[in-house]
């Protein structure tokens, strides 16, 4: 019998595995997909981190996951989290936000629309702009990997290309139905992101998830500029980020805002509205982008509801799911949690369990 099975080898299920294997479990890693496949949520060279959010517990677990990536940067030696700032600006609850980030210790500073476009040229401004030196990019494909190797520096085995078919529990214990065998296990770590469902049935009563195909893209960039992170709150329109990716351009898309899809029947395929109304927003907001020169992007999305996570134990199943549009930041914290459920020694928030959502 295993002790540990993770089934789902992006970013939350890689965290989950080293976390596990530094508190003295077993860990065997399946992944459906081969090393840095682009199926998931998890593949690309950049992601923001910010640490702006409405509610405290978003707060309180950026500051965690800063910090913890801080620290696999001083093990590994691999670049992780690049400090760029991160920014807020559009119509969005700004006295609210401050007195929040204040509360938590957290740095900040508002500019007003004219020394902001002067400090960051590249970007049109027409509101007060809240900028948090902390906030940047990760680097996505190589946290994953950095994770992974560290993971089996510590013990853990991965076996890509395992697909899961189906989970079953029997007393104390997990059967994990793979294409060619049935593996038993005393914990199971479901981080399968938009296959989650599907897998869980008849196991754990999830929420509904939303899979939707976003499509962002790359856009090129005039050259000495300084791009920080940013998102632009527009109600009515679609919430905007953006963020420059190191050889690609200014990444720019709408949250949450493609086609419903099938995570097994995706077309890859971008969408030429969509395209025409990034080029748009690019050529009004972002005047140190080229609204003409772009490579686009596909991507998952699997969402809840109101956005928040699915974090949460049943019996000997341990599930994180709903992660996508901004749970990069938080991999590593959500990782400590993930084993802290396994090992009994973690207590969720509770906006982030099953019953929050029912």
């Amino acid at each position: 019998m295993h002790d540990v099975i993770v089934i789902g080898g992006g970013a939350m299920g890689s965290a989950a595995a080293l976390s596990l294997t530094r508190s003295g479990r077993e860990v065997l890693l399946l992944e459906r997909f081969w090393p840095g496949h682009d199926r998931g949520g998890s593949h690309g060279a950049t992601r923001i981190f910010r640490l702006v959010y409405d509610e405290p517990d978003y707060i309180r677990l950026a500051q965690q996951a800063l910090s913890l990536w801080r620290e696999l940067e001083a093990e590994s030696g691999a670049r992780l989290l690049t400090t760029t700032g991160a920014i807020d600006h559009g119509q969005f609850p700004l006295t609210e936000r401050t007195a929040l980030l204040a509360q938590h210790d957290v740095p900040f500073e508002v500019l007003e629309p004219a020394p902001a476009r002067e400090r960051w040229p590249g970007i049109a401004f027409d509101t007060p702009v809240l900028h948090q030196p902390d906030g940047g990019r990760l680097h996505a494909d190589t946290a994953v990997h950095t994770l992974q190797r560290l993971a089996v520096l510590g013990g853990a085995r991965i076996h890509f290309g395992q697909k899961v078919t189906g989970i079953s529990v029997s007393g104390d214990s997990v059967e994990v139905r793979t294409g060619d065998e049935v593996l038993t296990a005393r914990h199971v770590v479901v981080a399968a992101g938009p296959w989650a469902p599907a897998l869980l049935r008849r196991v754990v009563d999830l929420p509904p998830l939303t899979v939707t195909q976003e499509q962002p893209a790359h856009f090129a960039v005039h050259t000495d500029l300084d791009w920080p992170s940013f998102v632009h709150w527009r109600p009515g329109l679609p919430d905007t980020y953006g963020l420059f990716a190191p050889g690609e351009g200014v990444k720019v898309g709408f949250h949450g805002t493609g086609p419903v899809v099938d995570p097994d029947g995706r077309d890859f395929t971008a969408r030429e509205d969509g395209l025409r109304t990034l080029r748009e927003y690019v050529k009004r907001w972002l005047p140190g982008a080229d609204p003409t020169s772009l490579e686009p992007v596909s991507c998952l999305y699997d969402n809840t509801a109101g956005d928040d996570f699915v974090i949460d134990r049943v019996g000997p199943v341990t599930v994180a799911t709903g992660f996508s549009g901004h749970g990069f930041k938080f991999v590593p914290a959500i990782g400590e949690l993930l084993a802290g459920l396994v090992n009994g020694t973690a207590t969720v928030p509770a906006r982030f369990t099953l019953a929050a959502h029912a």
